[in-house]
């Protein structure tokens, strides 16, 4: 069984960390998302992922050098500047995919805790073109919504539909099983969407499945969620390891630090703090409820809460990063700066004032 992982998305709602980085490539407790992806495909005995990509982000993957979990690893390349959207990127993947057998196919910019032979399962026994895994969420309308007959057919499927029509609290988790005659429904060489074109066509056909699961799964496609997940999966999997720290450090689990971490004097960590690779913290600092990338230096006397800070970035002594805030890879700000909630900073950018208000600076 092969799988095909739709990598192509430029992650507009994740900016500014996106400018600098592919959705799939963000790290959660310290582990980019791809190679969260990479360990379960290899834990459900797939050996082969094809990633649907455009130019950048495959130059990215490979710059990354990401255990590949034994997997045999393809790229199929959008077009440049013709994003060809969930359905088309299935199309110009199709020789890699071939005719042979159901493959799967998944979101990278979501976390999934599912069985992916369970899914299998039911899409065999079904006979189904396609079959969806599905979701309960409180809030259906921003995602893609089924509504199943008794036999987990799926008998209507709306894409974001308002929250007062959606037909249920089942969503679109992000995660396909396919037979190869889903090619007949999808045109070549153009953009499609799976979501709103295809699928509407194998309901009508009675060709759509559903699988309900109820393990853990969340979209990072916005930055709160992408703090959310961290915080959720820290109490499970941070993963400690050596780090120098100097005398009377307070550490407030749960918290995960990447190797080379240093922490100063009198410095208090958590909880909920994600510190990458080679992040300096200074003496007296206050992190809460945060990621910092790696390579970033925080001052003395410095302090973040509920924020996230880019790779290589530079805080100086004295500063304040409230609630909500991203600063971007390479952003410097200077000492005795505050930055209220949700100020989000471009990337190489440098901060010598105060902002006390909402605001983007690019």
């Amino acid at each position: 069984m092969k799988a095909l992982i739709l990598a192509g998305g430029f992650g507009t709602r994740l900016r500014p960390l996106s400018c600098t980085r592919p959705k799939i490539l963000f790290p959660i407790v310290n582990k980019p998302l791809l190679q969260w992806t990479f360990e379960r495909l290899t834990k459900n005995k797939i050996e082969e992922a094809i990633l649907a990509v455009n130019l950048q982000t495959e130059v990215f993957i490979k710059q990354h050098r990401i255990s590949r979990c034994e997997l045999h690893i393809a790229y199929s390349r959008d077009p440049v500047k013709k994003p060809l959207g969930t359905g088309g990127a299935i199309k110009k993947a199709e020789k890699l995919l071939g005719h042979d057998t159901s493959f799967l196919v998944l979101n990278g910019d979501i976390f999934a805790d599912l069985n992916y032979r369970e899914i299998l399962k039911i899409h065999e026994e079904k006979n189904a073109a396609a079959t969806i895994a599905l979701h309960e969420v409180s809030d259906p309308s921003r995602y893609g919504v089924a509504e199943l007959a008794n036999d987990n057919r799926i008998k209507k499927f709306i894409e974001k539909p308002l929250r007062e029509e959606a037909p249920s609290n089942l969503i679109n988790a992000g995660v396909y099983v396919l037979s190869p005659e889903i090619f007949k429904y999808i045109p070549k060489g153009r953009k499609v969407s799976l979501e709103r074109e295809v699928f509407p066509k194998l309901t009508e056909e009675k060709k759509l499945y559903g699988y309900v699961f109820d393990g853990f799964w969340m979209d990072i496609g916005k930055l709160e969620d992408y703090l959310k997940i961290n915080k959720i999966l820290l109490g499970s999997f941070a993963n400690q390891q050596k780090y120098k720290i100097g005398s009377k450090v307070k550490i407030k689990k749960p918290v995960a630090f990447d190797k080379g971490v240093s922490i100063g004097e009198k410095t208090v960590i958590g909880p909920y703090a994600v510190l990458g690779r080679n992040v300096i913290v200074g003496k007296n600092v206050h992190i809460q409820n945060s990621v910092i990338l790696p390579g970033t230096t925080i001052s003395d006397f410095s302090s973040a809460n509920g924020s996230v800070i880019g790779e290589n970035v530079i805080i100086g002594k004295g500063v304040k990063i409230g609630e909500g805030c991203v600063l971007g890879d390479h952003v410097k700000v200077r000492d005795n700066v505050s930055l209220a909630r949700r100020v989000s900073v471009c990337p190489a950018k440098e901060i010598s004032e105060s902002v006390l208000t909402p605001k983007s600076i690019i």
